[in-house]
Parts: structure tokens; sequence; C-alpha cells
């Protein structure tokens, strides 16, 4: 998702139906009229929140500007429209708000509703990274990877990712573990890698489970265990990830931390190949001239009907 939200502000509570022509007056109006803003858009209201986020936004309300942009950006209300997304993200990041510094940076990056501009994207992804905001904090460590829209900086990138991980961003996390791997902007730690993979890949994500599931197969910042590397890299193969399909297929194959079995492993090669890795399809082929027909029926049969979990 490219456009964020303080989730902390959707729990207001119920209030009375509010009219187009309802009119903001003073603070508390203002108040008055975003809280009932909230409570429709948590309810489903689009229109009704519409209203309420552009009255309490023409008056200045910094969090119903973001809440207004965000609407514009994802054609909640009505069709989307990135040029008063941006106009609304605008006027909330100039009065410093976070979200909205991160959603406008990300409208720069893309090139939705203003000309596309690395530069202003890195500009306001640090002006809400420099305020905690996890997502930026990511954004700006990957601009500073990538030399996008700053010079190339392996340091820079390994601070931000830092930043970001330290709050559990997932994604950050392997980012950082990636870096110690490789020694990018911080010293090469086997072990560091194997800390912020592991963290990671307590949270779901794909890649740190596969990388993880590699020092295991490697004994890299870890004893070599290849029941702990098949666990893994079964994890990030159940959620489709084609290089974890692969090495659970060579596993398979190999009978490396499970029973050899060909048809699980041709199963996950066939898998991995169907996703463009070439490797995996000459493996399968291979493969095939050591089964029976009965077992490759079988294992195209269970390829055909898997599912990512």
């Amino acid at each position: 998702m490219r456009a964020t939200l303080r989730t902390l502000l959707l729990a207001a509570v119920g209030v009375v139906a509010l009219s187009a022509s309802a009119v903001a007056q003073g603070p508390a109006d203002v108040d008055r009229v975003f809280s009932q803003g909230v409570a429709a858009y948590n309810r489903g209201d689009f229109d009704t929140a519409l209203i309420s986020f552009r009255l309490a936004a023409a008056q200045g309300n910094a969090t119903a500007q973001t809440y207004l942009g965000f609407m514009y950006d994802n054609a909640e209300g009505g069709p989307e429209n990135d040029v008063e997304a941006v106009k609304w993200y605008r006027l909330a990041a100039a009065q410093s708000i976070a979200e909205a510094q991160y959603n406008l940076a990300q409208m720069y990056r893309d090139g939705k509703g203003v000309p596309q501009n690395d530069a202003e994207a890195v500009r306001w992804y640090r002006l809400a990274a420099e305020q905690g905001l996890s997502q930026a904090q990511f954004n700006l460590g990957n601009m500073y990877r990538n030399g996008e829209g700053v010079p190339q900086n392996d340091a820079e990138a390994a601070k931000w990712s830092r930043l970001a991980a330290e709050q559990g961003d997932a994604e950050a996390q392997y980012n950082l573990g990636h870096m110690y791997y490789n020694g990018q902007g911080v010293p090469q730690n086997y072990s560091e890698a194997v800390r912020w993979y592991r963290l990671s890949a307590d949270q779901g994500l794909a890649q740190a489970q596969t990388s993880l599931g590699v020092t295991y197969t490697n004994g890299e910042g870890v004893p070599q265990n290849d029941a702990e590397a098949f666990r893994w890299y079964r994890l990030a193969a159940e959620q489709g990830l084609a290089q974890a399909q692969f090495n659970l297929g060579l596993m398979y194959t190999n009978g490396d931390g499970v029973p050899e079995n060909y048809v699980e492993a041709y199963k996950w090669f066939a898998l991995s190949a169907a996703q463009g890795n070439a490797q995996a399809k000459n493996n399968r082929d291979i493969l095939r001239g050591r089964m029976t027909p009965a077992q490759i029926a079988e294992a195209q049969k269970l390829a055909a009907e898997w599912k990512p979990k």
C-alpha cells in the first residue's frame, strides 16, 4: 500500500449523522466534525467521511487533511484524484504530520499527482523518518542503498534500516540482515545477519525465511543444520517464493534434512519453474528421468493442486 494513516485515530466514538451543510465554527466544532468523519470512515460510509474531512481540513486540521489526501489517493468516496491527494498531503506535511510527509514522498517517488522526483521523495521521507516513522526510515534506507535521489551510500542505508528494524519493521530487519551478511555499510557479521533474518522470518517474511535457511545450509552464524534449513525453506516455499521452492526441491532430491522424496522434489521444482526459475526447470527435467510414470503423474497432480498459504 502506498499511503499510510494513523491507526490510533480510528477509534472515535459514535456520533450523530453529519449533513452536507454542516459548518465548523471553532476548534471544538472542527474536532467534532473530524471525529464524525473518523466514525463514518470506520463504518465504511466514505461519502459522509469525505464531507467531514473536507470541512475539518478546510479549517486547517492537519490530520483531517491527511485523511482527505488518503481518500483521494485510494479512490474512497469518489474517483482517485492524485492531484487532490498531493494537495492535501502537502498541507498536512507542512504541519509536520509524519504520515502525510511519508505519503507525499511516495507520490513524488511514483510520479502520482506530481512529476516523478526522487530528490523530493528523499526530502519528505527524511522529514518523516526523523520523526520516527518506520516506513519512512525503511524507504529512506532503500533510497540510499539504491542511490535514488541521493548519492549511493551503504552506511546511510544501514543507519536508516537499523532505525526501522529496531521498531520491528520486518522488511527493514531483512535488509539489515542482508547488509550484515554481505558486509554492506556494516562489517560482515554472519551472527548479526542471522539475528536480523530471524526477527524478520518470525514475522513471516518469506525472503528472510529463505535467507535464514541458507545460513543453516551453509553453517554461517549458526551450526550447520539441514533440518532447520528445510524448516525455513518450507515456510517460505509455502508462501510461493520461487527460490525457496527450488531449495526445497533440492533438499527432497538429496535427502538433506528430510527423507529423499522425488515426488515432492518434482512438485517443488515444478512450482518454482512455473515462476520462471530456469534452474528449477532443468532439475525437474533431470529428475523426471529417475521417476516412474506414476510418480510423475502424482507430482504433477500435487503441483496443480498446490495453493500458497
